[in-house]
């Protein structure tokens, strides 16, 4: 993989101290795999055009505006200097308003992401804000403009480097309370069962590299196939949830019984010992005598 090279420079500015840094990109698009039209009957590509709907012309480029429909089909057209007027006006500096603790900044908020690395001669100040932030437990939340469009940023450390998070405004995140979900009891054993279902499946770490599309590297395979001038077998996908209601108590046992097989298997410990614990998880408490 290449050397992440900067894709501008910017200042971290707070109070009277100012951080001169260099943005990288933090992600990596993968192309995405996309099917042109063709003619069906001789396999050229289809050129896409448009057509007025009044008069039913073509329309070229050249004739085009932009325009904002401010009421059933009536618009109001704008020029790309007007447009460009409107635009937020770009800006090289990361304006800090505040320090909050981390965890308060729910994920649905996050964006995207870039790192920030120190400009020439800001290699201390940096460093400090960044343990400073490690310290503190907190993250810096603050505003920036670019092409156009004013973000809200948030920085936070990751490892030695600085993480800005772009973050989405209050208004573009629908709240979970409006989401309606129905309550229902949950008897103590199912939350036991239901805990142990998950010590069993608990990682000490997220480890990204053990995901990998699975769905891109057999498009990819297909269409390999056919390059090479071979068809490809079409095959039925998966069968769709009847939205059947099951016993959680016996599917629990089922998902604990298949874990604990699967782990036996892959460690080769020997046969599994789930059944015991599950029949522990449900199995009431023992009492004892007093002497």
């Amino acid at each position: 993989m290449a050397a992440p090279r900067s894709i501008g420079s910017l200042t971290i500015s707070f109070g009277l101290v100012a951080i001169p840094v260099k943005l990288y990109t933090a992600t990596q698009s993968t192309a995405q795999i996309s099917f042109n039209l063709l003619h069906k009957e001789c396999g050229s590509r289809l050129r896409q055009q448009y057509i007025c709907q009044k008069d039913g012309q073509i329309v070229e480029r050249d004739d085009m505006v932009k325009g904002y429909e401010f009421a059933k089909d009536q618009y109001v057209a704008f020029t790309p200097e007007e447009i460009k007027t409107l635009d937020e006006v770009g800006t090289h500096s990361i304006e800090i308003s505040e320090f909050v603790p981390i965890e308060s900044v729910d994920p649905v908020y996050f964006d995207k992401t870039y790192y920030l690395a120190p400009d020439k001669g800001a290699a201390k100040p940096y460093t400090l804000l960044t343990e400073a932030l490690k310290e503190s437990k907190r993250c810096a939340v603050g505003r920036w403009a670019s092409k156009g469009k004013a973000y809200i940023v948030m920085l936070r450390p990751v490892g030695d480097v600085l993480a800005m998070q772009q973050l989405r405004f209050a208004s573009e995140v629908r709240p979970a309370k409006e989401i309606d979900v129905a309550k229902a009891d949950v008897k103590p054993g199912e939350m036991k069962l239901a805990r142990q279902l998950i010590d069993q499946q608990q990682a000490d770490l997220f480890d990204p590299a053990s995901y990998v599309d699975e769905v891109r590297g057999r498009i990819e395979a297909a269409i390999q196939k056919k390059v090479e001038g071979h068809e490809i077998s079409i095959s039925e996908g998966p069968a769709p949830s009847t939205g059947k209601v099951i016993d959680l108590m016996e599917a629990l046992r089922a998902s604990l019984e298949k874990t604990e097989t699967a782990r036996a298997s892959a460690t080769k410990l020997g046969p599994r010992k789930a059944p015991k614990r599950v029949e522990e998880a449900t199995r009431p408490a023992r009492k004892t005598s007093k002497r």
